[in-house]
């Protein structure tokens, strides 16, 4: 049995559990409604839980990218995946993450999406911060960066809160992303 999916159904929006097959997971572009819903916490981590990691940790190095929440595969849990280096012996997962203590100062930085594809912008976030999370095993750990994985934090964690790169980006970039956001919102139409 894989693990349970929630499925907007018809013009009632009905939510309905339905299995996960991890083999089949899919990254979900802009602007699939399950992007901009904040995502539930996971009660309970099983071996379907760290399937659907697992899963997604191959999804984000297949597409080049450095980190994957569980939102962007169309599922609603607080769960997000990243590597700062590409190399898969930095693979991490984070289950229920919190971000805590971010830095005053702030750092604009270029940022891209795999829910986005062909859309990047500069983005303003805190320079360090500290997350707190579940791993693969349920064991809680913590860690505190300053750098790119700080980033990745803070981009993935707001994918769990329903935020995406557009609600951050100055109105120049919006301008400058719109064909490639007309595009999305096209292709989604059809």
């Amino acid at each position: 049995m894989g693990a349970s999916r929630l499925v907007e159904g018809g013009p009632c929006r009905n939510i309905l559990a339905v299995a996960v097959d991890p083999s089949t997971l899919r990254i979900v572009n802009y602007p699939a409604p399950i992007l901009r819903q904040q995502a539930e916490r996971i009660e309970k981590i099983t071996s379907e839980t760290q399937a659907v990691a697992m899963g997604m940790l191959a999804l984000m190095h297949e597409a080049a990218g450095i980190g994957l929440a569980a939102p962007q595969v169309g599922l609603p849990w607080r769960l997000f995946v990243a590597n700062p280096t590409g190399d898969p012996e930095d693979d991490q997962i984070f289950i229920n993450p919190e971000l805590v203590a971010p830095s005053r100062e702030l750092v604009d930085q270029e940022e891209g999406c795999l829910s986005l594809p062909d859309v990047r912008a500069v983005i303003r976030r805190p320079l360090a911060v500290t997350i707190r999370a579940l791993n693969f095993d349920g064991q809680p750990f913590e860690f505190t960066s300053d750098e790119l994985p700080a980033r990745i934090w803070q981009h993935e964690y707001d994918h769990l809160e329903g935020i995406l790169i557009l609600q951050r980006m100055s109105a120049i970039d919006r301008m400058a992303n719109r064909r490639a956001i007309r595009g999305l919102e096209a292709e989604y139409r059809v």
